[in-house]
């Protein structure tokens, strides 16, 4: 039976009221004074009132040539590992149809959304790879319009890095703003700016919460908010590895889970030493990745690999790393996870920044229901049939009959004026001679 080594705090449910609150106080003001509100919110929470929010041409150049060749390199290197996983990806969404019975085809195709929003944080850290993944993405889709957005970083605005990389995403338009505001901008519009049809981005417990709210007025990706990660290692595992790999999730925020489940009492005990150690020591960050361990992480230690493997599932994690003798084991196993990481090589960073798989991923248990995003997310996958009289012959009396059953008299009336000869005179004669008397 499991039991549990160290325990996290969580989040009280007061708190997560308040975030509900908040969030919508602002999107309600946003919706009702447009600007204004964005503007006095971008004043509030992060000092920032520029002229215009839109980024201009001259602002992307500045931000270019403040760049190292060796970063732009790198950036480079990293939008072409999304995008070949993302094209890769779209290859395998093929148009198609079929003709299911004599005279009726059915189809789907994939059309791309037409406009969408790509949000890419800049709270604690400017995420450069979130830019990337958030635009490159769903141009690779085919998406019309990108309108990508960050947070101001300093006096100047966005972190030059994270803005070339918005801007040689693909981004064809590009807002500093951050926050729920900077969703509630690109939701309702802003400036000259339309509205866009969907959200994509990750963010904190308030960004989250403001694409579920905002999810009806515009389409989500899914939610995503403050970061996890899970480590599933037995005996095998190297403690001070697997201790690293927590601390460096843990970085992303105070909020943030870090999870630790394994077979071996020994190795927790050794992986909690190693966590100590590591924070009173060398690590860099270890003010906000200590906070966040001591609040947000845990130790959990299972009897045998089918309990880890069920609890693991249980907690659905965004980022799971599996360091064990057999990790395909748990590959085969396993089922609620936002990405997968197997064997020791795989770590949660390799992902984050550049080895192509994206890193907007399912937070708060909803990798039970959801993947991360992907191609397919900015593609609508929509259906047609197309039917003539023999096909009309053989389903429309089944489509009366049950709309009969159901009290819907008009949609069997539909159905049946498909076989009215005096409309439709190649209807009966459609009707195959063994199904003429029926």
């Amino acid at each position: 039976m499991a039991y549990v080594l160290k325990e996290r705090t969580g989040v009280s449910d007061e708190a997560w009221a308040e975030i509900r609150a908040t969030v919508s106080e602002i999107l309600s003001a946003v919706e009702s004074e447009g600007e204004a509100a964005v503007r006095r919110y971008s004043e509030r929470f992060d000092d920032w009132s520029p002229p215009s929010f839109r980024v201009s041409r001259d602002e992307i150049e500045r931000a270019q040539a403040a760049l190292s060749d060796e970063l732009r390199e790198h950036v480079a290197f990293t939008q072409a590992q999304v995008r070949n996983f993302a094209e890769l990806q779209r290859s395998t969404l093929v148009d198609t149809e079929w003709e299911t019975l004599p005279g009726v085809t059915l189809g789907q195709k994939f059309i791309p959304v037409d406009a969408v929003g790509a949000y890419s944080p800049g709270g604690l850290y400017p995420l450069i790879a979130s830019a990337i993944m958030t635009c490159v993405t769903p141009k690779v889709a085919g998406v019309g319009r990108i309108l990508g957005c960050a947070p101001p970083r300093t006096a100047e605005g966005m972190h030059p890095p994270q803005l070339y990389a918005m801007a040689t995403s693909g981004a064809d338009e590009i807002l500093c703003i951050g926050g729920v505001q900077a969703f509630a901008a690109m939701a309702f519009g802003i400036e000259d700016l339309e509205p866009v049809d969907m959200l994509v981005g990750a963010g904190n417990a308030y960004v989250a919460e403001a694409k579920r709210q905002l999810f009806g007025t515009v389409g989500i990706d899914l939610l995503a908010g403050p970061t996890e990660v899970m480590v599933l290692a037995d005996d095998s595992a190297d403690p001070d590895i697997v201790a690293a790999d927590l601390l460096g999730q843990a970085e992303h925020g105070p909020t943030s889970p870090a999870t630790l489940i394994t077979t071996s009492e020994r190795l927790a005990r050794e992986v909690a030493e190693a966590v100590d150690a590591w924070l009173e020591g060398e690590w860099p960050t270890k003010e906000v990745a200590g906070k966040a361990w001591r609040d947000q992480g845990a130790i959990i230690v299972c009897e045998d690999e089918e309990e880890a493997a069920s609890v693991a599932d249980d907690i659905a994690p965004e980022h799971l790393e599996i360091q064990t003798e057999d990790p395909d084991w748990f590959e085969k196993r396993m089922g609620s996870y936002g990405t997968l990481f197997l064997g020791t090589h795989a770590t949660v960073a390799y992902s984050d920044k550049s080895i192509g798989t994206n890193h907007i991923l399912p937070t708060r248990r909803a990798a039970r229901y959801t993947g991360g995003l992907w191609v397919g997310k900015f593609l609508k996958a929509v259906t047609y049939q197309r039917v003539t009289a023999e096909g009309s012959a053989r389903v429309a009396e089944t489509a009366a009959a049950i709309s009969d059953a159901e009290m819907m008299y008009g949609h069997a009336l539909t159905a049946r004026l498909r076989l009215d000869p005096e409309r439709f005179p190649d209807a009966r004669s459609a009707i195959p001679p063994s199904e003429a008397g029926t």
